[in-house]
């Protein structure tokens, strides 16, 4: 009867080990992997150690040192200490993320943090987190599950187009595609919306510095970049009411955007163009058959114009038709938008770049005078001026 109640006792003894062993292991590998800091501090006391036993000998002393600090600096490269961003789009699993912190160096493994999930019945929710190396796997559980993302700072310039601005937004994790972003551009219940009387929105994405959600709903951020192009233009004191004229004005816009260089020049831009405008002449907008080129046919962007595809046939060819595109050729800022809805009264019928670093142009009131202008910058170009 002694025997059995010793063997229990040992057998209990055994499973209690063995339990709190489990149990320790456990809640170990729950805890942030081992920080880049202590494990330097650790080799340098274990380096300032061996070092008491090396001999007088310089020579020895040196390759002590040497030794010491390549250890130090492998310590450092294996540990980072850099926080790493999480994105977790919807529908992805905890495997899946439990792999990849585990591949980062953010747990210590990835299977205890798929049964710590499976016993805590975790929901996480679907976002972009900044996960640091000294955050426990609590702690990482408790930011995926809260749902609290982190802000995505995107600064769209002036000029681009809308497929431009999907892209970027793409890039940015603020949109999960670019084609729906596209096709809700064109989305006639948002035009009505906003009485566009157009195809698309495009010209009315105002280019601004925003603060964007991880994959948001393209129409979220659709609305709020037109909501802004509104307010704005109302601070610019250009009417609304009006939405032809408004339009006509953004398509203007749209074209000086990617004329001009310098801000003092985007008004005189404006006068070629409504001067032409006025007499109906053609507009010439080289911009005009770049758009034709990259945006309706798809092509690289070009790195200079020929004169075929001056003969494109299509209503953005303002080489071969009078009076304004047939919309938008980008989405202009508030330079463009100020210069196209008030331009100064000039005599102003055509303008040339004379200085391409500056981005300056000459203008000028006669055919003959802007010919001249082009012979004399060929003249300076071939004496190497």
């Amino acid at each position: 009867m002694k025997l059995f109640l010793r063997i229990a006792i040992i057998v209990l003894a055994v499973l209690v080990a063995g339990v709190g062993a489990v149990t320790g292991y456990y809640f170990y590998m729950q805890t942030a992997p081992v920080k880049a800091g202590e494990a330097a501090v650790a080799s340098q006391d274990s380096a300032d150690a061996g070092a008491e036993t090396l001999t007088d000998g310089a020579e020895t002393v040196g390759a002590g040192e040497a030794s010491s600090e390549a250890e130090l600096a492998d310590v450092s490269e294996d540990v980072s200490q850099e926080p790493y961003i999480l994105k977790v789009p919807v529908g992805t699993g905890v495997p899946a993320v439990a792999a990849e912190l585990e591949e980062h160096g953010l747990i210590r493994s990835a299977d205890i943090f798929y049964l710590k999930a499976r016993l805590e019945k975790f929901e996480m929710k679907a976002g972009r987190y900044t996960v640091r190396p000294t955050m426990s796997m609590s702690e990482i559980f408790a930011l995926l599950a809260s749902g609290k993302q982190d802000h995505i700072s995107v600064s769209i310039p002036e000029g681009l187009t809308t497929s431009q601005i999907a892209q970027l937004l793409v890039d940015s994790d603020v949109i999960l595609s670019k084609e729906e972003f596209i096709k809700e551009t064109k989305n006639p219940e948002i035009l009505e919306k906003y009485k566009i009387a157009a195809s698309s929105l495009e010209g009315y994405l105002f280019p601004d510095t925003y603060f964007f959600n991880p994959s948001m709903n393209p129409d979220d951020v659709i609305e709020r970049l037109v909501d802004n192009f509104f307010a704005r233009i109302d601070s610019l004191e250009i009417p609304s009411d009006d939405m032809k004229k408004l339009h006509d004005t953004v398509i203007l816009a749209s074209i000086v955007e990617r004329e001009y260089c310098r801000e003092e020049e985007a008004p005189l831009i404006a006068s070629v163009f409504k001067n032409r405008l006025d007499h109906h002449i053609g507009l010439e907008s080289c911009a005009t058959i770049v758009y034709i080129l990259t945006e309706i046919e798809g092509r690289p962007h070009p790195e200079r114009i020929t004169y075929e595809d001056l003969k494109i046939d299509s209503i953005y060819n303002t080489y071969k038709w009078a009076g304004l595109p047939a919309g938008p050729i980008s989405n202009p800022g508030a330079i463009a938008l100020k210069a196209a809805a008030n331009p100064p009264k000039t005599n102003y019928y055509y303008f040339r770049v004379v200085d391409e670093a500056t981005g300056t142009h000459h203008f000028s009131s006669s055919l003959e005078e802007h010919a001249k202008t082009g012979r004399d910058l060929a003249i300076k170009a071939a004496a190497g001026k």
